[in-house]
């Protein structure tokens, strides 16, 4: 269950990490698997003017969400097989905010990044779906934050960005009647 806030930044709070079990495997499972199918919904029948309208004062346009959430989970996808195959790496981390200003967020059209997202989304998913405890329990090092986190607590996280983002465009499109 996720708390809906008033702070546009954070429309279904922050994050909150949560304890193992199994129905919140299966919750933060289907996050993943089913976010490309609930970010194209939140974009359906938008037109140019409103994919380039931001979602609140001073941040993103709708266009640098869809594009931020392929590179975003690009990352993640391989920070999670990182994670697999290697005992406790560093991974990479990246300036989103650069990333979301370059060249082709500006001329891709945005379906571009939802046809990956539901490619990588498919990949992702078949990797995670059936992992052990023990798998989840496997750490990587972030060294921009220094610190050491599970694959569980990275579950959580992406999980909990798919839906904060869908819900950054669907709280615009209900403040503004789209």
């Amino acid at each position: 269950m996720s708390t809906t806030t008033t702070d546009l930044r954070y429309p279904v709070g922050q994050y909150e990490p949560k304890p193992y079990s199994e129905h919140q495997k299966q919750a933060w499972l289907n996050d993943i698997r089913f976010l490309p199918q609930s970010l194209e919904n939140s974009i359906l029948n938008l037109d140019e003017a409103q994919l380039l309208t931001p979602y609140r004062d001073g941040g993103w346009t709708v266009q640098q969400l869809v594009h931020h959430v392929a590179d975003s989970h690009m990352n993640a996808y391989c920070r999670f097989r990182l994670g697999l195959t290697e005992n406790k790496p560093a991974i990479r981390p990246y300036d989103e905010k650069s990333w979301a200003l370059l060249k082709d967020v500006q001329i891709i059209p945005i379906n571009v990044s939802i046809t990956l997202l539901y490619a990588l989304h498919t990949r992702w998913y078949a990797t995670i779906s059936d992992l052990t405890l023990a798998e989840w329990e496997r750490e990587v090092y972030h060294p921009e934050a220094d610190k050491v986190m599970t694959l569980w607590f990275l579950l959580g996280m992406y999980a909990w960005h798919s839906r904060h983002h869908v819900a950054h465009i669907t709280s615009l499109r209900e403040r503004n009647n789209w």
